[in-house]
C-alpha cells in the first residue's frame, strides 16, 4: 500500500486545509473502521471515491477522501479535512 498524492493536491492539503502527509498516513494506521463510499451522484468516479474519519497522532480527526487503485494497491489521495460533526456522526454510524 502506498499513498499518491500529485503535486496540485499536496499544495492544497497544505494551504487550504494544513495537512501534511504524514498526518494521512497517520490516520490511515489509527483508523477503526470501514472505509464508506461516496455515493453522491457529482462525487462519482471509476473506481470509486472511498472515504475515512481517523486520527492523527496527536489526535486530530480528519476525513480522508481518496481513490483505491487496486491494480497497485495504492491509495490516490483526493483531500484530507478537519471532519466537521456531520461528516464524524455519518462515520461511526454507518462505518463500524
Amino acid at each position: 500500500m502506498g499513498l499518491t498524492v500529485s503535486r496540485r493536491i499536496k499544495t492544497k492539503l497544505l494551504e487550504k486545509h494544513n495537512v501534511k502527509i504524514h498526518e494521512i498516513n497517520e490516520c490511515f494506521s489509527n483508523r477503526t473502521g470501514n472505509f464508506l463510499k461516496d455515493t453522491r451522484e457529482n462525487h462519482a468516479t471509476d473506481p470509486p471515491t472511498l472515504w475515512f474519519v481517523s486520527e492523527t497522532d496527536y489526535g486530530r480527526q480528519l476525513k480522508v477522501v481518496f481513490i483505491h487503485d487496486e491494480n497497485t494497491n495504492d491509495f490516490i489521495i483526493k483531500t484530507a479535512y478537519e471532519a466537521n460533526d456531520d461528516e464524524k456522526r455519518i462515520y461511526r454510524k454507518h462505518a463500524q
